[in-house]
């Protein structure tokens, strides 16, 4: 049997399982999931791939003891992009788990490029349930009329989702063409420039696989089919959608809105992606898009100046500017482990329609644009642009690269006796093992480090 310890910095935060009417008791019964290993409701399908839709009071503590961001990093008590990938990396299939993929996902320009998805994908769904909204309200017997000023705001709206394709294509082309960092990851081989075809199949699946969890869990778990389908269609094409009955049927006016003036759609063997498509027909006033991130904007655009504010500004000072990227920047304490909301801590946290600091309980709004936005971009003067951003990642060890690639194998460890430690047992142990221990003044040094990295200490 195995060894089970209780303590409060490791116990699971909920029970895992669903509930159920037992016909012969005539009462809910509570099942937990460790009892259906093979139930649908422990899985979700992705792109073909089954991820774990929860886990185990026992997975769940091994995760948080293993795999969980450590304390000594930045703002460890606020969620992040990194929070929610190390859930969806322990979530995933095993066999993603090679040293390969895993090095792809700790790149800093995938990480920019998940946080470009995420920004676009919370404005999507926004403008997907106004799309919804707004044809309900345009047909049966109380139809309303759309006068051309409602017309011109959804243009509007439309030439914003395109910019923020923009953004998340000038990074995906960074990445497909092999430069720098990625080189190792392209997949036509030197000197003999042979392409291993399957090879990238595999791998360009499995990122898509992920990057579907990843925006799913930072939305709130919503959309989900929306997502998947908006996911394909972005870096495949819509050639590559599957005709099932959850993903939505859009018109051809609808289509206009959401995907843009660029969207062209001819035959497979000559289409694009959608986002390399953006990248060719970019407007002149929407070519500072290209430099945010990588230089200071310097000019008179309103909404050049608005985006670059959405993009630098860091998920987890997103309160500061009010705007919402699904769960980023969030407290924890609000959130059980696997990133849900944990409602009992919201309504402990008083937050009401005007205090809403994380736009929690506030109905996610498109903001109404002016109606002569468009003409007044065309004016608008850009400067040279000479200050060069600079950005702070924190990088990721080989031991922990490594660690990952051994999730199956630790898993197991503590399957079959494997004892998960806490604070006390830990002390116990090294009372009584004689190992080698750092100096005092090593360990002082090493506190101050680690205060100095997460901006507490004085200098």
């Amino acid at each position: 049997m195995m060894q089970r310890i209780h303590v409060d910095s490791s116990a699971p935060k909920y029970q895992s399982g669903k509930w159920s009417w037992d016909k012969k008791s005539e009462a809910l019964r509570f099942e937990q999931y460790f009892d259906l290993d093979d139930a649908d409701e422990r899985y979700i399908n992705t792109n073909g791939y089954k991820f774990l839709r929860t886990f185990t009071q026992e997975e769940e503590l091994i995760f948080r003891q293993v795999f969980v961001r450590p304390d000594t990093s930045y703002d460890a008590d606020t969620v992040m992009i990194n929070d929610v990938r190390d859930l969806v990396l322990f979530l995933m299939p095993k066999e993603f788990l090679h040293i390969k993929f895993l090095e792809f996902m700790h790149q800093p320009l995938v990480h920019r490029l998940l946080h470009g998805l995420i920004i676009y994908f919370e404005y999507f769904l926004r403008l997907v349930e106004f799309v919804l909204i707004r044809r309900d309200e345009i047909a049966g017997e109380m139809a309303q009329m759309q006068s051309e000023q409602t017309n011109e705001i959804k243009r509007i709206w439309s030439s914003y989702l395109s910019q923020y394709r923009i953004l998340v294509a000038r990074d995906y082309s960074t990445i497909i063409t092999g430069e720098g960092d990625f080189k190792k990851f392209y997949h036509t081989k030197e000197i003999v420039n042979i392409s291993s075809k399957i090879k990238d199949r595999y791998f360009h699946e499995q990122f898509l696989a992920v990057a579907t969890q990843i925006v799913w869990i930072t939305m709130h778990r919503r959309a989900y089919y929306l997502i998947e389908m908006e996911m394909n269609r972005l870096f495949r094409s819509e050639h590559f959608i599957a005709n099932r009955p959850e993903y939505l049927k859009f018109s051809p006016a609808e289509r206009c809105l959401l995907y843009g003036r660029n969207n062209k759609l001819v035959n497979y063997q000559k289409q694009t992606s959608p986002l390399i498509q953006e990248l060719k027909n970019i407007v002149d006033e929407d070519m500072p898009i290209l430099w945010i991130g990588e230089r200071r904007y310097r000019g008179s655009d309103p909404r050049i100046a608005e985006l670059e504010l959405e993009y630098m500004v860091p998920g987890l000072q997103l309160r500061l500017i009010d705007i919402a990227h699904g769960i980023l920047g969030h407290p924890k304490m609000l959130y059980n482990t696997l990133l849900s909301v944990d409602w009992p801590s919201v309504r402990y946290s008083n937050f009401s329609s005007e205090h809403d600091p994380y736009h929690i309980v506030g109905q996610p709004n498109l903001r109404i644009p002016n109606i002569d936005e468009a003409e007044l971009r065309k004016m608008s003067q850009n400067l040279e642009r000479f200050y060069k951003v600079f950005r702070i990642y924190e990088p990721t060890k080989r031991e922990t690269l490594m660690n990952w690639s051994k999730r199956e194998k630790i898993i197991n460890y503590y399957h079959t006796g494997g004892i998960l430690q806490n604070i006390y047992t830990r002390c116990e142990k090294q009372l009584v093992i004689d190992e080698k221990r750092p100096e005092v003044e090593q360990v002082v040094s090493n506190f101050l480090d680690v205060m100095q990295k997460l901006r507490k200490g004085k200098n």
